[in-house]
């Protein structure tokens, strides 16, 4: 166990969504269509920094269903995020860890989308080592399935879709000049591009409330928004900042994972010294009033991972 960081963020009710009854008439019409059924009740999905309507829906006939949607004129950049997470869905190979996209409505004034249902919950707060050894065998079986990933993705290199967060650590000099081995750590982060290069598809944004624990023993990923192509041990670590925070020993289960374990030690420091700056960076930017925890999420994102690295390298 290493010292925990308790997170400041409500875990499982970090959303404000939309609810079943603030959708228009027609599109709550074109959902029971799909669905082939009346809905009966609605739980909105509490976990995330979206404000778009997630929901699994109960229908009369006892069948269930997750629904997305968003306003392409009232919440454009949700709509076309819910777009995009549609097409890589419908791309994404049937052996790919991820719920399937069962059907899709995009017209010029809504997005909505119906997903697999899937019984199940997502991974309970604090991480239990059970529920991220599942997590991790899921990230390892899910490299052979995209590398290389699907053409139809069409996906960037991680190094050109982040090339701008090293540029973080110079917002770090004005804001947080006293912050000890900081010039140190700026120069990690800006050798990501050659320590991050791969051929495989990398999720990104593996963290407890994208994660599904089925309850027939599956693990899933869900919120495909941001996908990249880059090495394949880059979620693994990613995935272990909510563990770390919550004061798990993640080191030596990277010491031991076939994905991780022969990394070098450098180029896991590069890539947390590349987060640190991001998640700080983003903490300072205005708090967006349809998502009250973001910032604070991502400041504790950042001092989970600063207090990781500088274990690793021995800074006081």
């Amino acid at each position: 166990m290493t010292r925990p960081l308790p997170s400041p963020v409500p875990h499982g009710r970090t959303a404000r969504r939309l609810e079943w009854a603030h959708l228009p008439p027609h599109v709550r019409a074109l959902v029971e269509r799909e669905c082939g059924s009346p809905v009966v009740a609605a739980t909105s999905q509490g976990g995330g920094y979206t404000p778009g309507f997630a929901s699994v829906l109960e229908c009369a006939d006892g069948s269930r269903h997750f629904v997305k949607a968003a306003s392409v004129l009232a919440q454009r950049s949700f709509a076309l995020s819910y777009r995009e997470e549609a097409r890589k869905l419908a791309a994404l190979p049937p052996e790919a860890p991820a719920p399937r996209l069962l059907w899709l409505h995009d017209r010029e004034d809504w997005v909505v989308l119906g997903i697999e249902h899937v019984d199940g919950g997502t991974p309970p707060r604090p991480w239990r080592p059970a529920d991220l050894e599942a997590a991790a065998a899921v990230l390892e079986r899910m490299v052979p399935v995209l590398t290389p990933p699907p053409a139809e993705l069409e996906l960037d290199p991680l190094a050109e879709d982040l090339a701008d967060w090293p540029a973080a650590w110079d917002h770090l000099r004005a804001t947080r000049p006293d912050l000890p081995h900081l010039d140190e750590a700026a120069g990690l982060a800006a050798g990501f591009a050659a320590v991050t290069a791969g051929d495989t598809l990398v999720h990104t944004d593996v963290r407890d409330d994208n994660l599904l624990l089925a309850a027939d023993g599956r693990v899933l990923l869900c919120d495909w928004n941001w996908p990249a192509v880059g090495a394949p041990w880059l979620d693994t670590v990613m995935l272990m900042i909510g563990p770390r925070g919550d004061g798990l020993d993640v080191d030596a289960l990277l010491a031991r994972l076939p994905l991780t374990r022969d990394v070098p030690r450098e180029h896991v420091d590069v890539l947390l010294a590349l987060l640190v700056g991001y998640f700080w960076r983003q903490a300072d930017e205005r708090v967006p009033p349809t998502s009250p925890y973001l910032r604070d999420f991502q400041r504790w994102q950042g001092d989970v991972v600063w207090d990781w690295l500088a274990e690793r390298r021995g800074w006081s």
